[in-house]
């Protein structure tokens, strides 16, 4: 019998609910679904790798999905799949924008490996303006994040907000 491994990858800088939502989603669609958090040099992170390796995992647990487990990776997405041996890569889709650079990316993907299929969920409607980025940008400027995170990552968000005391650093 074959098991279907898929990934979703992304920074989860922080997990929002909207991460959230899309791991529900895709973990009904593989036998396993690996979470991969990894390093994006465009994009200065709130958060460590670990922190937020941590911060995911715990996010995971929370949910109680048995099929799902959360691994760092820090490669070309691809290659990240193979060595896992995804058959799938998840993304969340929010708007037009998302879309057109998704678009792109799968395209360069099935370039690099054809038997790896992208599959794009759409944000569900109450969640599709919800961005990591938006997010802490509203908590560095004393904004409530509470619908856009669960409790305790808006705690770790607002803690690190009081820790760096500065506005705009992100």
């Amino acid at each position: 019998m074959t098991c279907r491994v898929g990934i979703y990858p992304g920074t989860f800088d922080p997990i929002t609910l909207g991460h959230a939502d899309i791991i529900r989603r895709g973990a009904k669609l593989v036998d396993d679904l690996i979470i991969g958090v990894t390093t994006n040099p465009s994009k200065n992170p709130m958060f460590s790798t670990e922190e937020r390796f941590a911060m995911v995992e715990r996010e995971v647990a929370r949910m109680g999905l048995d099929n799902v487990r959360v691994v760092g990776f820090n490669a070309l997405l691809v290659k990240f799949a193979q060595k896992q041996r995804a058959s799938v890569i998840i993304r969340g889709l929010r708007a037009v924008a998302d879309f057109e650079y998704e678009y792109q990316m799968a395209g360069m993907n099935q370039q690099l490996d054809d038997n790896i299929e992208t599959v794009f969920l759409m944000a569900d409607v109450s969640l599709q303006p919800i961005a990591s980025k938006l997010v802490k940008e509203i908590a560095i400027y004393g904004g409530d994040i509470t619908r856009f995170v669960s409790p305790p990552v808006r705690a770790e968000v607002e803690a690190r907000v009081r820790e760096t005391g500065t506005k705009g650093d992100y």
